[in-house]
């Protein structure tokens, strides 16, 4: 079966793309090309703006009770639940997540934000009576912001998306969708069951192309909103732009996390548990913890334990179950962690597993070594910026004050872990460190709750009321004059 496409999907409609542009989508693990998608341009972008502008001023989908598009989205919900494992084989494919991953995170987690969204759009306010203070009552409700553009990267392509898409659509905008061009697939499959599902023409709209078009989508007149996930360096021109403009935007930026292990902490479970949260997605990330703090008084058990954990890991082709650590997306990503992992060495950091060079018994595919390095100093590159791949640093601090200081010593602020036998002391560094989200001998994102991040980690914050209140803006009506 071929996964070629020739078309945009468009004002509800495949559309024939306006130029004969077209990307490749290669595989990271055999280096083949393995579909051939439209490649969008400036006209095919003012094509999908305009059928979502038309579709959100004229048509049916804003007009619609929050009841009416609960009842499309709901089966929306049913049709994609029915294709999760096509969704993950898909996505393994473009990219090169393991397929372990992938069954994970890049197809059930969103088919279960979907559902958590729902349910948060069936309880959600949106209109509301409150006490007035000069008059009897005031009216407040939520109405739609308009044409948003989401822009998802290409690690996580389905999980991006959907944070946007579906809270944008239970609150009835309509969206332009600029996938990455690393990984167009998983959209068109949405794209078909977004149909299935009865959304009308012009609601969801999609045009896969590069960085200057995805510019232009930003700076179109038409959008009112631009909902993005990816680096921070594009998140700060986006935020310039929307500034200029006045645009609603909400960000979804980098991390340089860091997992803080504390004496106490079991060390077993705490290596079982970084496996997850400091190399999930090959390290592909933004979430990823790659910084790893351990005392001075437990660093050398703590660089030991963890350079059994990561040499052991099974790094191959992400198709077979057995792999946990893949390629890398394309080979300048392969390119760019092998430079970091040369810079690290020439910054003096102790190499300890890994290394340039490819991963034993395999001779094609962008893939990396996991690398850990120790004697790391924080203010090293490495410990600075982030890598987005298989490298880890492992950082000594000499109390738990120091380790908060160390760990907030970045100019992200998205996620970290801290690992305790002590869960009310897990809980108090949780509280002391400037991130997003936190976790206690655990990591993980609960969709009933707001995900983002502080400082250079972005603007907004997706899942839970707080992710579907970012496609809204608040309207108040004053039913009766005054009294005066």
């Amino acid at each position: 079966m071929t996964l070629d496409r020739d078309a945009f999907y468009i004002d509800g409609r495949w559309a024939a793309p306006a130029t004969s542009a077209t990307l490749q989508v290669v595989s990271p693990h055999s280096e083949q090309v393995v579909a051939t998608v439209p490649e969008g341009s400036a006209a095919d972008v003012d094509a999908a703006v305009a059928a979502a502008r038309r579709a959100f001023d004229e048509g049916p989908w804003p007009r619609m009770s929050p009841e009416e598009r609960i009842e499309v989205v709901q089966a929306f919900s049913g049709l994609y639940a029915a294709r999760l494992a096509e969704m993950a084989d898909l996505i393994t494919t473009e990219m090169g997540a393991p397929t372990s991953f992938s069954n994970l995170a890049q197809s059930p987690a969103p088919w279960m934000q979907i559902e958590a969204f729902l349910g948060i759009a069936r309880a959600f306010p949106w209109e509301e009576t409150r006490p007035g203070v000069l008059g009897p009552e005031v009216i407040v409700r939520r109405e739609p912001v308009g044409v948003v553009a989401a822009i998802p990267p290409w690690n996580v392509p389905q999980f991006t998306t959907i944070s946007k898409v579906v809270p944008a659509l239970l609150a009835g905008n309509t969206v332009v969708v600029k996938p990455a061009p690393e990984t167009p697939l998983d959209t068109y499959l949405m794209a078909e069951l977004l149909e299935e599902a009865g959304v009308p023409a012009g609601v969801v709209n999609i045009v896969a192309a590069g960085r200057e078009v995805g510019e232009h989508l930003v700076a179109h007149p038409g959008i009112d909103k631009v909902a993005f996930t990816g680096s921070t360096a594009a998140g700060r021109k986006i935020a310039a732009v929307c500034g200029e403009q006045l645009k609603r935007v909400s960000l979804e930026l980098g991390g340089k996390s860091a997992a803080i292990v504390l004496d106490d902490a079991d060390l077993a479970a705490t290596m079982e548990g970084l496996k997850f949260v400091a190399l999930m997605n090959s390290g592909q990330a933004c979430v990823a913890q790659t910084r790893i703090l351990a005392s001075r008084a437990n660093y050398d058990a703590v660089v030991e334990a963890l350079a059994e954990t990561v040499s052991g890991m099974v790094v191959g082709d992400p198709a077979d179950p057995a792999t946990e650590i893949g390629p890398m997306v394309a080979q300048r990503q392969q390119e760019r962690v092998e430079k970091y992992i040369a810079l690290g060495q020439e910054e003096g950091a102790r190499l300890v597993v890994g290394g340039n060079g490819m991963p034993d018994g395999l001779d094609r595919g962008w893939y990396v070594r996991p690398t850990v390095f120790a004697d790391v100093d924080n203010r090293m590159r490495i410990a600075q910026e982030e890598i987005f791949g298989p490298v880890l640093s492992v950082i000594a601090y000499d109390d738990v004050d120091d380790a908060v200081r160390i760990a907030n010593d970045s100019d992200y602020g998205l996620a970290g872990t801290v690992w305790t036998g002590d869960p009310e002391a897990g809980l108090d560094v949780a509280r002391r460190v400037r991130a997003g989200t936190y976790g206690v001998n655990t990591y993980t994102m609960d969709f009933a709750a707001p995900f983002g991040g502080f400082k250079a980690s972005g603007i907004g914050r997706e899942f839970g009321p707080e992710g579907l209140a970012q496609y809204t803006e608040l309207k108040a009506i004053y039913p009766t004059a005054p009294a005066m």
